[in-house]
């Protein structure tokens, strides 16, 4: 048995961890409370800035959003932001699962893109929009 001190919301936990077979999966025999003391919290660190983080621009009022059909990468804008673009037309490269997939303009209009090259998405987070 190995044990283990967790900590959950702030309070810790000790908990045992009890390996039953080499393919098994570790099994919990027990969980108790422990008067452990807090970890030292380290000084602030500066943040390193990351392309995977999403911009939080504000879309325009008018025009037809471009939704995330999915998590994923931006991995390339294919039009230069303010372009006027066609229906159907590839605007940029969203990579899901090591698989590359073209968002189509779903309409005519100028595109205005809310996310970079690089950006992480969450589903139905907004691309662009063309107005």
């Amino acid at each position: 048995m190995r044990n283990f001190v967790i900590t959950v919301n702030g309070k810790s936990y000790e908990v045992g961890v009890e390996e039953v077979g080499a393919t098994s999966a570790p099994v919990v025999s027990t969980v108790k409370a422990a008067p452990v003391a807090a970890a030292p919290v380290a000084a602030p660190v500066a943040p390193v800035a990351a392309p995977a983080a999403a911009p939080k621009a504000v879309a325009p009022a008018n025009g037809e959003k471009v939704l995330s059909p999915f998590p994923g990468l931006i991995k390339n804008l294919l039009v230069a932001e303010g372009t006027s673009v066609k229906k159907d037309q590839p605007i940029l490269v969203l990579e899901a699962m090591k698989m590359d997939n073209d968002i189509t303009a779903p309409c005519d209009g100028v595109v205005s893109f809310q996310v970079v090259k690089g950006a992480n998405v969450e589903s139905d987070a907004v691309l662009a929009v063309i107005g």
